[in-house]
């Protein structure tokens, strides 16, 4: 039993953290930062006043945001020319799970010569990168869904092919993350419901995946909890902040979790993500009662583990209820059909995209690409039997 366990960085958090990120770059020696982030928050006074008390401190600040949901290579790429042309030495990311992945996917391809998608997260493919010429990043999430402040990997889609890749390697991990719940505060309720439940299914499916890992396992089961206990809150409230910080909290564990492995949530995600724009926590949502079902088999005695600490009735069916009761509640779809017009999708094109997924591999259940199109189809109907 031979197992590689990594765990997350330094994280500075609490509220109006925000203001120690003058002490981060100095921490890291950032002398000249490129800032990240994405169309849709660049305008926002927060950012605003966050780029104000940069500019004081810096003679030199480089900005790039020319890219939105759903970051595509080309993307990366600009960034990168960004970066270079004005000899930046070190990132800082902040926004959603685009704006974070985007800012440390620039940092890594800064120095290196292959294209991006020579470092898809395969094998040891991320031996192929100069390490030395990889900078420092600061991380600072505006979302509590996708955790990617403390993930390893970016997802990057490849426009050529539609294809959305997971790019892997151990120093795109952030050096210092900054968890501010005031900047979540005015997250609109239909974003705070779709990054919480993204979160849930990131500690969900790490729970569930197999294989030994019972620090993930409590780390995931822990951000099950905080979920069940502050996502509605959150979601009628957004002031409120401890619920804001749970959540944070909450999203960094999954991502932190998820190195024992996901599954066909991400599957049957990914592809709809890239062909459609749908953002990523809605259809993960979207999916996760009709990947549940499949997975009972194989999960159930954990299902049964998460209701005893949850304080659920112990069964697969309450659980399950409580799911689908949540996403009721956060006015989330039930089928994949509510969201868009599916008349026309090629299921084939799908299923087939969702089983080459890399999280495919970590279903709990053992999967084909007819189960995948199978699923496809029961979330287009809503029939969950």
């Amino acid at each position: 039993m031979n197992h590689n366990w990594n765990y997350p960085t330094l994280m500075w958090v609490g509220e109006n953290r925000i203001n120690d990120l003058i002490d981060a770059c100095q921490e890291l020696k950032i002398s000249n930062p490129l800032f990240v982030t994405d169309k849709d928050l660049i305008n926002l006074d927060m950012i605003k006043h966050i780029l104000q008390n940069l500019k004081k401190n810096f003679n030199n600040l480089e900005i790039f945001s020319n890219f939105s949901g759903n970051p595509i290579g080309q993307n990366v790429d600009e960034g990168v020319k960004v970066y270079n042309k004005s000899n930046c030495d070190g990132v800082i990311a902040i926004g959603g799970g685009s704006a974070l992945d985007v800012g440390k996917a620039v940092a890594f391809m800064c120095g290196q010569e292959r294209p991006i998608w020579d470092f898809e997260d395969i094998g040891d493919y991320w031996k192929r990168a100069e390490s030395s010429k990889i900078p420092s990043i600061i991380a600072i999430p505006t979302t509590a869904g996708t955790g990617s402040e403390t993930g390893r990997a970016s997802a990057i889609i490849n426009k050529g092919t539609g294809v959305k890749k997971i790019i892997f390697h151990p120093k795109m991990l952030p050096s210092i993350v900054i968890l501010d719940p005031v900047l979540t505060l005015d997250l609109s309720p239909r974003l705070t419901a779709a990054t919480g439940m993204d979160a849930l299914a990131h500690n969900l499916e790490a729970f569930c995946a197999p294989g030994f890992h019972p620090m993930a396992n409590g780390i995931a089961i822990e951000g099950i909890k905080l979920i069940k206990k502050y996502l509605i809150t959150a979601y009628k409230d957004g002031k409120n902040i401890e619920a804001r910080m749970s959540l944070l909290s909450a999203s960094s564990m999954g991502s932190t979790a998820f190195q024992k492995g996901l599954g066909a949530i991400h599957s049957l995600s990914h592809p709809v993500n890239s062909k459609f724009n749908i953002h990523h926590g809605l259809s993960n949502a979207i999916f996760m009662p009709y990947v549940l079902s499949f997975n009972k088999s194989e999960i159930e005695h954990k299902i049964l583990e998460i209701c005893d600490y949850l304080n659920l009735n112990k069964s697969f069916d309450s659980f399950l209820e409580w799911i689908l009761d949540l996403r009721k509640d956060l006015n989330i779809p039930h089928k994949l059909s509510d969201l868009m017009d599916c008349n026309n999708i090629n299921l084939d094109e799908l299923s087939l995209m969702a089983f080459e997924d890399p999280s495919t591999g970590g279903n709990p259940k053992k999967i084909n690409q007819k189960d995948l199109k199978e699923m496809y189809e029961k979330s287009i109907s809503g029939n969950l039997c």
